[in-house]
């Protein structure tokens, strides 16, 4: 049998799903039950009837699948597929900024450690923040940990004040102004989509930002033919099998998340044989954890 064979049989026996965030490789997405964006595998993790979950993404995905299904098995084909922006922020010093800011409302993006989701209000997406926002009374947000997306929230909700923190998408921030600039002159006739990860600079250069699963809807419905894709590059591959006739450019070469591809067929293979690289989440942190993310699917 082939690798992919003997994972479906796997996949049977085992009664498992497997879940692929469309940053992963084509591969994996090949294999995969669903392939979507942050907030489509929330929900689709919220929704889990199979016995075992293997979560090809990175490791605050593979907590949010078990703080959603805590009496499923979730697997991760890598442990070190992790994410550096959801480094970037501690417990200690959200608690701090919390006591500066007494009566702020927490949103923090859904990439980030269960932790930090259990010292939060509510959670959110880069395709729903905005939504999440405006959903609160508070008129004060700490919004953490990703300030480009923050910065572009508090852009379409200025009645709003907004504390930032500095973290940031390594990899989106990998895409320059001059590399969009440069594709523009290239291709005048392509439309050019951007993560709301990306540098505010960036952002000022897109036609349309949104989240992987809106501009995957985006380019599905719009009448143009070419784009320039200001994402990580994994997109790509899912563009090009639903819209096989319009033409991507990607920003830049640069813009590919490494842990993101630490996954591989060979990983999801050894994870359903050996059922091992198991994620948990103590019970008290998920407890919380799963208030805020509850939150956001409610909105």
């Amino acid at each position: 049998m082939t690798i992919q064979e003997k994972i479906t049989q796997l996949k049977q026996q085992k009664r498992a799903v497997i879940l692929a965030h469309i940053y992963q490789r084509p591969e994996i997405q090949d294999i995969a039950d669903f392939v979507g964006d942050s907030l489509d595998l929330s929900q689709k993790a919220a929704s889990a009837t199979a016995d075992i979950i293997v979560f090809c993404g990175v490791d605050f995905m593979a907590e949010t699948a078990k703080i959603l299904s805590p009496t499923k098995k979730v697997l991760i084909p890598d442990l070190a597929a992790t994410c550096p922006m959801a480094k970037m922020i501690t417990v200690e010093a959200l608690r701090k900024l919390k006591a500066q800011h007494p009566g702020a409302a927490v949103v923090c993006y859904v990439n980030t450690n269960a932790d930090i989701k259990a010292e939060s209000d509510i959670c959110c997406t880069s395709r729903n923040a905005v939504s999440i926002v405006n959903s609160l009374a508070e008129q004060q947000i700490i919004f953490v940990p990703d300030k480009s997306l923050g910065a572009y929230v508090a852009g379409q909700v200025p009645e709003k004040k907004f504390i930032f923190w500095e973290g940031y998408c390594p990899t989106h921030h990998r895409i320059l102004p001059d590399y969009i600039m440069s594709l523009k002159k290239l291709h005048p006739k392509a439309i050019t989509t951007a993560h709301p990860e990306c540098t505010s600079a960036v952002l000022a250069l897109a036609d349309f930002i949104g989240s992987t699963g809106a501009i995957q809807a985006y380019v599905h419905r719009s009448a143009d033919k070419e784009f320039i894709i200001a994402t990580e590059e994994g997109i790509l591959y899912t563009l090009q099998k639903s819209d096989p006739e319009k033409i991507f450019y990607h920003a830049t070469e640069l813009a590919v998340c490494p842990n993101m591809k630490k996954n591989t067929l060979e990983k999801v293979l050894a994870v359903l044989e050996n059922e091992n690289n198991e994620i948990f989440v103590e019970e008290n942190i998920a407890a919380k954890a799963r208030i805020s993310i509850q939150r956001m699917l409610g909105v």
